[in-house]
Parts: C-alpha cells; sequence; structure tokens
C-alpha cells in the first residue's frame, strides 16, 4: 500500500525542495515504511543543507543505532551537541548528551 503521506510530502517537496520540515517529514514517513536507509539519506542531506536543524541529529543517531551503527551515531550526536551549544539549545543538548551517555561515549561532554 502506497503511503499517501510520503507521496503528499514528496509533492510538497517538489514546490519547497530545500524545506527542512518537510525534508524532516519524508524521512519520518520512510521510517515508518521500514526504508530505514532511505530515511537515513534523507536526514544526512537536510542537514547537510541546514546544519542548525537540530531535531534532525538526534533522529539520524538513533536511525544509525538501529542499523548497528553505534560509532557513526555517536559522531552524529557529537556534531548535533556542537551545534545545539553554539546556539543555547539546552533541551536538545541533553538529549544529545544522554544519547551520548546511553552509548558509553559521554566522557568529553561538559554541561553549562
Amino acid at each position: 500500500m502506497t503511503n499517501d503521506r510520503l507521496k503528499l510530502i514528496k509533492e510538497m517537496l517538489e514546490t519547497n525542495p530545500d524545506d527542512s520540515f518537510l525534508k524532516y517529514a519524508a524521512a519520518l514517513e520512510y521510517e515508518t515504511d521500514g526504508k530505514t536507509k532511505k530515511a537515513i539519506e534523507t536526514i544526512k542531506d537536510l542537514i547537510a543543507h541546514d546544519p542548525n536543524y537540530l531535531g534532525a541529529y538526534y533522529k539520524l543517531g538513533k536511525l544509525l543505532e538501529s542499523e548497528g551503527k553505534e560509532k557513526e551515531a555517536i559522531k552524529v550526536y557529537r556534531q548535533g551537541l556542537e551545534v545545539s551549544k553554539k546556539i543555547s539549545d539546552l533541551k536538545t543538548e541533553g538529549e544529545l548528551s544522554e544519547a551520548l551517555m546511553l552509548l558509553g561515549a559521554d566522557e568529553d561532554i561538559s554541561w553549562p
């Protein structure tokens, strides 16, 4: 069965190809459809074009973890942590720090 939401999101992306929210929404739909690799690719593209879209780092890290790519997830979480600190987003900083802690990669995290 075709994912109608994904179809609609793709149509909107044709009109607004740089819309970060639409790219994120597409990635979520790919994940829902079990297309994890396509979701990862979509979020990587999102981050490449909008590195300040903080939610993308956490989602990408979780997707990578689900694929058994913990080292790559740690790298993504750390990148997101740097961005969250630069723009003073304490909520995201905490979420990414926790994700790193759960992977045992929190040795160099400093709290504000």
